[in-house]
């Protein structure tokens, strides 16, 4: 069992789709899409739209997650019309789109109950790289009653895997690192930054985008495939 005075949950891909990469989620969409494209030419549509994202500031604060989604799409076809391919088409985005949608309001049914669960009589901070709309896209999913703090990337201006993003996140919870749990999807992102900061890590490793080594010193507390396991694991 872990010992958590402090939680501290990253989001995308963590309490979005439990543990499932966002590349992986969008690709299984393109498919029921019959979108019929290569899974490299994929991958490279949606690493475009992530840098497009990250570097500018399309995604506004009033932005809901099914705007964001839409807008994430649209930017993926742009690039593949870029690359010859006109058979992507708006009906196509829009099964992508709700397809993504209806995966993520299923997930949250259960990973909501986890969060409600973990975040009980704890301070827990949300630390995230997103865009900027973290806090419409919290209350959309009825998320927002459970964190004390958000700590978003687009909005202070450093990202993960930088630790000082998680840094922000002990700060605001008012603990010392080591009472800290941080619980995120990703290596390299989530658990060595807690791990190098002192705090305690879950990796929630599912369905990754990349298989991720573990460096000595920076290894999680714990691992596990589903976020409903945390009860089971953290005092």
């Amino acid at each position: 069992m872990i010992s958590a005075k402090g939680i501290i949950f990253d989001y995308g891909g963590t309490i979005d789709t439990n543990g499932i990469h966002w590349g992986e989620v969008i690709w299984a969409q393109y498919q029921l899409a019959q979108v019929n494209i290569s899974k490299e030419l994929f991958r490279e549509a949606y690493v475009y739209g992530e840098r497009t994202l990250a570097k500018k500031p399309i995604i506004q604060p009033t932005h809901t997650f099914h705007d964001l989604l839409e807008i994430k799409i649209k930017i993926q076809f742009d690039y593949l019309h870029s690359q010859g391919l006109q058979s992507v088409n708006n009906k196509k985005a829009n099964i992508i789109t709700e397809g993504c949608y209806s995966q993520v309001l299923e997930t949250i049914k259960t990973t909501c109950n986890v969060v409600e669960e973990i975040s009980k009589n704890r301070p827990t901070v949300l630390v995230t790289n997103f865009y900027g709309n973290m806090p419409v896209v919290l209350k959309e999913f009825s998320l927002d009653k459970y964190f004390d703090t958000i700590v978003e990337s687009s909005v202070v201006g450093i990202r993960k895997p930088d630790p000082r993003l998680f840094a922000l996140g002990v700060k605001a919870i008012g603990l010392p690192a080591e009472d800290i749990v941080i619980i995120g999807d990703s290596y390299r992102k989530d658990i060595a930054p807690a791990r190098s900061l002192g705090c305690k890590a879950v990796w929630l490793k599912k369905i990754c985008w990349e298989e991720e080594s573990i460096e000595a010193g920076k290894e999680p507390t714990a691992i596990i495939n589903n976020l409903k396991q945390l009860s089971e694991i953290i005092l």
